[in-house]
This record gives structure tokens, C-alpha cells and sequence, in this order.
């Protein structure tokens, strides 16, 4: 496995001793991956809400342009798609 050097803040190096002195993680190593995993997750979340959005924006547009409009409040709409996603 590649070895990296980083630099912390005095907060973030606290932070992952504290993490390793609770038992939750053997080492520092341990942390920084499970830090890292957890930010793939939420960009690849991110991600996914975004190209969600998209196609909802998508489909209006074409919905739109077939004159296919709502009388649904612009506010009542967007609530259904964050409750979609």
C-alpha cells in the first residue's frame, strides 16, 4: 500500500488520536481511510442528486415544450423531487 505524508491542523491530528485512544480505529491509517470512504460516498451522493436534478429539470424543459404545464405550485414540485431523491 502507498504511504503518503500529510500535514494537520493540531485540530484534525487530535481529532484522529482521540479516535484511535477510544478504540474505534487501530490506527491512524485506519481513520484517514475510513475518512476518505466516507467522502467518496457522500460525492458520489452528491453526484447522483445532481444528475437526478437534471433529468427532473430535463423533463420539465420537454414537458414544457409540449405545453404539458402544472398547475402545481413551483414550491410543491421540488419538494416531490428532493422527496424523490
Amino acid at each position: 500500500m502507498p504511504t503518503l505524508n500529510v500535514s494537520l491542523t493540531p485540530e484534525f491530528a487530535d481529532f484522529i488520536e482521540e479516535a484511535v485512544a477510544s478504540g474505534s480505529y487501530v490506527s491512524a491509517s485506519e481513520v484517514v481511510r475510513d475518512a476518505l470512504r466516507m467522502m467518496r460516498q457522500e460525492q458520489e451522493s452528491a453526484a447522483a442528486k445532481l444528475a437526478l436534478l437534471r433529468r427532473a429539470v430535463d423533463e420539465g424543459l420537454a414537458q414544457s415544450e409540449r405545453g404539458d404545464l402544472s398547475d402545481r405550485p413551483v414550491s410543491d414540485i421540488f419538494a416531490a423531487a428532493v422527496r424523490e431523491a
